[in-house]
This record gives C-alpha cells, structure tokens and sequence, in this order.
C-alpha cells in the first residue's frame, strides 16, 4: 500500500461521524429555539406597547394645537396627514413615511373615542382578539 492512499483513507470523515454531528447539532437547535422565539415575541409586545405610548404623545401633541383629539372617523391617520378643519394642525406628529403604522403582528391599531377629551388606543396582541394574557394579552393606552 503506498502512501497516498493511506493518506487519504484517514482525511475524511466516517458517516457516523457525521451522524453524531448531526444529532448534537440538531439537539442544540431543539434547546435554543424555544429560548429564541419566546425572546422575540416579548419584544414584539414591548414593541407594541411602545408604539401606543408614542401614538399618546403625538395625540397629546395633536390636542394641544388642535384643541381637541381626532374623531373616530379621521382616527390616528389625522397624525400623519392634516384631516379637513384641523385649525392649528401643526402635524405631521408621527414619523410615517408609509402612513400610519401597524402593530408588530401586521394589524391596525384601533383608535376609540370613548368620551368627551378621552380616547383608547389598542393592539389585540399576538392572538388578535380581546383579552389574552402574556404575548396575547391586549395593549391599551386611554389618553386624556
């Protein structure tokens, strides 16, 4: 036997080798990606959350040169672009380029007049229906 071949039966790798690998690699994917996801669905709710506080700031903003909050009919997209007898508009008061923005799961915020001076802003979660708890659990901010 020459050289080269014994060289080269020792180079490579055995499928077993390869199996072993294989399995740790799969079980370390099986460990870290519940740790992974449940990381990024706490941040899209700190997301969220953060998101309806600026919706309250730039509401607040919105009153004081307006006088009074936006109806229901001209909702949060009287933030980004100036509704029709807005006197004193003094917006835009959000920084959306493409409108105003979604929740972290793709929905429109709902924005509700719920009295004189005082509307809600929510977000229905990662389950997009009301109530829920954790990840699911609604985002409500009132604004007075």
């Amino acid at each position: 036997m020459d050289q080269t071949t014994d060289r080269s039966r020792r180079a490579g790798y055995t499928l077993a080798e390869l199996l072993v690998v294989m399995v740790i690699l799969g079980l370390l994917a099986a460990i870290a990606t519940p740790i992974v996801l449940n990381q990024l669905g706490s941040a899209r709710h700190q997301t969220a959350q953060t998101q309806v506080e600026n919706f309250a700031t730039a509401l607040s903003y919105y009153r004081l040169n307006v006088g009074q909050f936006p109806d229901a009919s001209q909702g949060l997209s009287a933030l980004v672009s100036q509704p029709a007898g807005a006197a004193g508009w003094n917006g835009p008061y959000l920084d959306a380029r493409n409108g105003v923005p979604t929740d972290p799961w793709g929905e429109a915020f709902i924005y509700e007049v719920v009295g004189p001076g005082q509307v809600v802003i929510r977000s229905l979660g990662r389950d997009k229906q009301e109530g829920g708890e954790g990840q699911d659990a609604d985002i409500v901010r009132t604004v007075q």
